[in-house]
């Protein structure tokens, strides 16, 4: 698949975001975040606004601190005017050296004036049966 101007944009974001996570810059990550975005994610007791996900966020210590890396393997993007939807796989390596773990993601997104926001983002952290299918 040849990739789109659009397309590599949004693979661009999706990627300093994640970058903006390990290097601990909380500003730099929300600035991929939309006002209005939900989050749904396996380790999530429900689907959580951004407020929610803000006090979430606040009260757990630094995630980042035993994350060594985060690789994001797209598997399909598709734009839509100022509409996208962006499905990869998140590798997550841990800093203690533990086997990788591999989550499911799909983020949509808007583009605004300012460049393309995450307005849901949904997470499955993957399990041995899932990665069998």
């Amino acid at each position: 698949m040849t990739a789109s101007v659009a397309e590599e944009a949004v693979l661009t974001g999706i990627r300093d975001m994640y970058a903006a996570f390990l290097d601990g810059d909380r500003a730099r990550f929300d600035r991929h975040l939309d006002p209005t975005t939900t989050t749904w994610e396996t380790h999530l007791p429900r689907l959580l606004d951004r407020a929610e996900l803000d006090t979430y966020r606040d009260r757990r210590p630094p995630a980042n601190s035993t994350v060594a890396e985060l690789r994001v393997e797209p598997q399909r993007v598709d734009v839509w005017e100022d509409v996208a939807v962006v499905r990869y796989l998140l590798l997550v390596a841990a800093s203690t050296g533990a086997a990788v773990e591999t989550t499911r993601v799909t983020d949509v997104l808007r583009r605004r004036a300012d460049g393309w926001r995450i307005v849901h983002h949904h997470a499955e952290q993957m399990t041995e049966i899932s990665r069998a299918r």
